[in-house]
């Protein structure tokens, strides 16, 4: 099979965010003086899009009210959108593995339960302009990964079918996404979440690194 389309999951898959995520997260819960975690527990919190990650770190008592949770969470994406950019930068591979695909003609999305717009505001600052030709984060009306509706549209507007489309991500989230959008689940082990995780989950293609896709998936070129 040759491939005609690449859709990316973003948090842990082309970009390493966690510092910048645990510090916002962090910095919020101290200011309520609940308890705070070391920066690669967040590897397990993020990826369910941001109401999930607040109910995960806020106390059981806390996140069980649907107003805190929802006044906590405006905090933090206050808090985060100083500081999406301190620390987040590309994986190492990346870009020039994005460079080929666009080389090959091939379009490329970025469909992620970030909040849209830090989505877009980390995608502007760190990628080539119009890069990607669709980037769908976590919007209103509008389901949240894994339920396909946004991968789907994305082929929609693309013109390819899921046994067209590669979608890369690091997550169960991600691999099954990709399964229920009938896509070829890529999972990158570069990312937040184990190769354990991956493979139960049904990934059809490990990467140990970004260069490595073009020995183990088949991509048109125009």
């Amino acid at each position: 099979m040759q491939y005609k389309a690449a859709i990316f999951d973003l948090d842990g898959t082309l970009i390493n965010s966690l510092e910048d995520l645990a510090d916002s997260a962090n910095a919020v819960l101290s200011a309520y003086h609940f308890p705070t975690y070391a920066a690669e527990k967040y590897r397990y919190f993020v990826g369910n899009g941001t109401q999930k990650l607040i109910e995960r770190i806020l106390p059981p008592h806390q996140a069980e009210d649907a107003a805190f949770v929802h006044r906590f969470m405006a905090e933090y994406k206050e808090r985060y959108a100083e500081n999406l950019l301190h620390k987040t930068i590309p994986y190492d591979g990346i870009m020039e593995m994005l460079e080929e695909l666009c080389r090959r003609g091939i379009p490329l999305a970025v469909c992620t339960n970030k909040h849209q717009s830090a989505a877009e505001r980390i995608i502007t600052a760190l990628f080539p302009p119009r890069m990607f030709r669709e980037i769908i984060g976590d919007r209103e009306g509008l389901p949240r990964k894994p339920d396909p509706t946004k991968v789907l549209h994305i082929m929609k507007e693309f013109g390819v079918t899921g046994q067209e489309t590669a979608y890369f991500g690091d997550s169960s989230v991600d691999m099954d996404t990709a399964s229920n959008a009938e896509t070829l689940a890529v999972g990158v082990l570069w990312g937040f979440r184990t190769e354990q995780e991956l493979r139960e989950h049904g990934a059809d293609v490990l990467l140990n690194t970004p260069m490595e896709v073009f020995e183990k998936v088949t991509f048109r070129e125009s």
